[in-house]
């Protein structure tokens, strides 16, 4: 049922919001610059490798020597406008309609935190990554990572499709409250070190 479900809505908004996706694109590209999409690999169920694509949130800004700056120099007031209504997430919706991702899930980090991660925490893996999930509608950035991967354990031993539901709706109202998109002091959450034992 749920992958009934992710399919169908992931179809539905496809083609519902298709001019949202083209008019988020052109204005990637006339304030942040090419290409328009950010892709990046990271993990889905089990651990496996997705490729995953953004609209891309940041400049190519580089330094004297043509490093690419820091992310919060990169960061501009359309890359906050972006972020805040989480229209840089649209282009997951293809990966939900592959298969790769669920509408609802622990969300998809970093490749490198897979060795970070305690037994618990590594549990999170155990269900396919989502666009919004549990941990996102309870403070999103605004939470300590153990506190986030609390809430995605949770999440795998208690999904339904009741509450994928509940978690789409009040993953609408965080849009509009536009609340926790930002760690303190970051442009959106410090990198996680790890505390395996």
């Amino acid at each position: 049922m749920k992958r009934l479900f992710d399919f169908s809505v992931s179809l539905v908004l496809m083609a519902a919001l298709m001019p949202v996706f083209v008019i988020t694109a052109l204005l990637v590209r006339v304030n942040l610059g090419a290409p328009v999409l950010f892709k990046q690999m990271r993990p889905g169920l089990k651990g496996r490798q997705i490729g995953r694509a953004k609209f891309r949130s940041l400049t190519h800004e580089t330094d004297e020597t043509g490093r690419l700056l820091p992310d919060a120099d990169r960061f501009n007031r359309f890359s906050a406008l972006l972020r805040s209504t989480s229209l840089d997430e649209l282009p997951e919706l293809i990966n939900v309609l592959k298969g790769d991702m669920s509408l609802v899930g622990p969300r998809p980090l970093l490749m490198q935190y897979l060795d970070r991660y305690d037994r618990v925490q590594a549990r999170r893996h155990d269900v396919r990554p989502g666009i919004t999930g549990w941990a996102q509608v309870n403070g999103r950035n605004a939470i300590s990572w153990e506190e986030k991967f609390r809430l995605d354990v949770w999440y795998v031993d208690h999904h339904t499709l009741f509450l994928d539901i509940k978690i789409l709706f009040l993953t609408l109202v965080q849009v509009f409250k536009r609340h926790g998109i930002q760690e303190t002091g970051h442009v959106t959450a410090r990198e996680f070190m790890g505390n395996k034992k």
